[in-house]
């Protein structure tokens, strides 16, 4: 068993905030995150760049548990960031979890393992 992955968890603010079936954008450091929530109330976080040509994810079509990208129609599976099959390719994606209705992004802490 590996050592646990320490975590700074920033407030990105009301989970209601997020459409369903859709994204919502922050701006951190040089990176866009976008945050999506499911027709199930499930949220996800990845970086807003398509694996395949870069494309925001966070503009794309959500249906169950995946996103397609606008510009080339990729799929990507939103909880682990993997195109699915025939096309190859990985978004990163971030941990996230809900607190009390409003979502906490986490952030890999410096000199963590």
């Amino acid at each position: 068993m590996g050592a646990l992955t320490q975590h700074t968890w920033i407030d990105l603010g009301a989970a209601g905030d997020v459409p369903r079936l859709g994204a919502r954008k922050f701006r951190l450091g040089n990176e866009t995150v976008a945050v999506f929530r499911t027709s199930a109330d499930e949220y996800f976080a990845v970086i807003d760049r398509c694996p395949h040509k870069g494309g925001p994810l966070s503009e794309g079509i959500v249906s169950g548990r995946t996103v397609a990208c606008p510009l080339h129609g990729w799929v990507i599976a939103l909880d682990n960031g993997r195109a699915v099959a025939p096309d190859e390719g990985c978004a990163t994606t971030l941990p996230l979890r809900l607190v009390r209705g409003r979502l906490h992004l986490g952030l890999r802490c410096k000199g963590a393992a």
